[in-house]
């Protein structure tokens, strides 16, 4: 139940050094800015007594007993009394006096507010140069190719939102990819965000961070492929359908010569090789779609709805069939050439223009008919 402004919330694991600090400067912005308020941690087992330490500074305290990031958050926003939630670590890194710049954000009506330290400050020593010239830019910017939002720094762990906003997208990452799986699953849904600057200052523990470079970029990397089914296999394997089918095309009729570089029917395995392979990615780029809607993960796309209600079973079973049928011919035409030579010898690269391609339409035939009995099967519900 919803009674209070705002909640700031504080994941925590062993963070005694700092703890004490942040709960103060939070509750120090709630009265600043003249909110009801509270301050909750989200403890994931500490052994360090940060829970006495968070309830001695007047914090409320909420035990996880899911280790993760993702967890804490996600157990403490089910867990916070205020329509509105800040969020930030519980390290002494981020300022919680920025307060009054995401307040004005959410009464504006957006449901997520952003803070961005590149448009802010980011303090001598707060960020590793890995973590600041490569891994925020390179997945930030993947995360706005990908899903076109509006967010310059997916993985600044300041922010506000409104509870029940976040709430309805039923968040389910536990890791430190949660981070990246807010800002992707609130712009799927339609959420309104926006980004204000803030302040990123070294961590004041003398332990190591949780956080671990390689481990946690590629779960956030990992999220973002799979979150869009679009990149991950869709245009790639169009890609490799497309370059596949002009090469074949272009080395059916004979010998293609590019200036002292001759490609013949060696070239031509490998060009029909690709087709196959992007027919294979592209069958997959719609059952991930069709998966992903389903499961509830993914949104309804009304494109891709009114695309579906055109690819049955039944046309899928007709186009593999037609596939099947070129391809037997063209075996039946290679057959009628060997016997026409008393089944003796014939020209390799004659016949592999004729028996290549007849394999490939063969293969594909069979991948789309069983394709069509997938999708069929994993459509049941849409049906």
């Amino acid at each position: 139940m919803t009674d209070l402004d705002l909640t700031i919330l504080m994941p925590c694991l062993n963070e005694a050094e700092t703890l004490a600090f942040c709960v103060r400067q939070a509750a120090a912005a709630i009265t600043a800015s003249g909110v009801s308020g509270e301050v909750v941690v989200a403890d994931n087992g500490s052994t360090d007594g940060s829970q006495e330490i968070a309830r001695a500074e007047g914090a409320r305290v909420v035990d996880v007993a899911t280790r993760g990031y993702g967890a804490a958050l996600i157990t403490g926003i089910e867990a916070a009394r205020g329509k509105y939630v800040m969020m930030a670590d519980a390290d002494a890194s981020y300022h919680f006096e920025h307060l009054p710049r995401f307040l004005p954000r959410l009464d504006e009506g957006y449901d997520l507010v952003m803070g961005n330290r590149f448009a802010g400050a980011i303090e001598r020593g707060a960020m590793p140069p890995l973590h600041k010239y490569i891994g925020n830019p390179v997945l930030s910017t993947i995360g706005r190719v990908f899903f076109g939002i509006p967010v310059r720094d997916f993985h600044c762990g300041l922010r506000a939102f409104r509870r029940d906003s976040i709430l309805g997208l039923n968040l389910r990452t536990t890791g430190m990819e949660f981070a990246s799986e807010m800002v992707v699953r609130s712009s799927l849904a339609g959420l309104r965000m926006a980004e204000v600057p803030t302040t990123l200052s070294p961590d004041g523990r003398s332990r190591p961070p949780h956080l671990r470079s390689w481990r946690d970029g590629w779960r956030h990397l990992r999220f973002l492929l799979l979150y869009s089914p679009r990149w991950l296999f869709f245009y790639p394997g169009l890609a490799a359908l497309l370059v596949g089918v002009v090469l074949s095309a272009a080395l059916l009729p004979g010998p293609l010569a590019i200036g002292a570089y001759s490609f013949d029917v060696d070239t031509l395995t490998y060009t029909l090789g690709l087709v196959l392979i992007g027919a294979h990615i592209t069958v997959f780029a719609v059952s991930a779609k069709v998966f992903g809607t389903q499961e509830g993960f993914l949104p309804v796309n009304p494109q891709f709805e009114r695309l579906f209600k055109f690819i049955t079973l039944e046309t899928g079973l007709l186009f593999g069939c037609l596939l099947l049928l070129i391809g037997a011919g063209m075996l039946g035409y290679a057959v009628f050439l060997w016997h026409a030579t008393g089944f003796g010898h014939l020209s390799p690269t004659h016949m592999l223009r004729v028996t290549l391609p007849s394999a490939t339409l063969l293969m594909l035939g069979v991948e789309v008919i069983f394709g069509s009995f997938f999708l069929s099967l994993l459509g049941l519900n849409r049906r």
